[in-house]
């Protein structure tokens, strides 16, 4: 480990162990409130705009400056026109929730199209599988049928292990959480060797 990587983990674990950068941590919740309005703002500038682009085509209706409580009948145009268009977007979220459902079908799509839901393992979730897994071949040692099944599952672990998102956990548990053995089971030597050999190409990219 050179020094310019030495600098770096002593610094990673040290925003860890400090609770993260004060900044950061304040920067990102700034970012997460703004996110969390842009659906409401987006509504209101949808709305608005809405209602400007058919104004035109409705104004001469309200051109007499005739007025309702002395409030020119202009004002009860537009803010009808802005609530006509609410509720025809709640209309048609209302179809499209309740009368068609195609939010079920929406879901399946991006299940089906994210591969950790499909066939491809999160590397917490494969710590616990490597650990099921060890122990279904001690206590089913004589069952074929689960020691098949230990078989496939240990390529499916093997084969995950060899994506960037394990070398990149493998990296975070050598240097964030400053584990010195990250061991994981159910890999030979020249796996584990193969995959520490990217970790540390990794690790020369930051």
């Amino acid at each position: 480990m050179n020094t310019l990587f030495g600098i770096v983990m002593v610094s990673e674990e040290k925003t860890v162990s400090d609770g993260g950068s004060p900044f950061k941590k304040w920067f990102m919740r700034q970012y997460w409130r703004v996110q969390q309005s842009q659906t409401i703002i987006s509504m209101a500038f949808w709305v608005t705009t809405l209602t400007l682009l058919i104004w035109p085509y409705l104004r001469w209706r309200f051109e007499n400056d005739s007025t309702i409580a002395g409030i020119s009948t202009t004002y009860f145009g537009l803010i009808g026109i802005g609530v006509t268009v609410i509720v025809l977007v709640l209309l048609i979220g209302v179809i499209y929730d309740v009368t068609f459902g195609l939010w079920r079908e929406h879901m399946t799509i991006i299940a089906e199209r994210n591969p950790f839901s499909t066939y491809q393992l999160t590397p917490s979730f494969s710590i616990i599988l490597m650990q099921t897994n060890i122990l279904l071949r001690k206590i089913a040692a004589d069952d074929e049928e689960a020691m098949r099944h230990c078989d496939f599952v240990d390529r499916w672990l093997k084969w995950n292990l060899d994506t960037e998102i394990f070398a990149r956990t493998m990296s975070g548990w050598e240097q964030i959480v400053g584990d010195e053995d990250p061991y994981l089971p159910n890999l030979t030597d020249e796996q584990r060797q193969k995959l520490q050999s990217r970790v540390e190409e990794l690790n020369k990219l930051k």
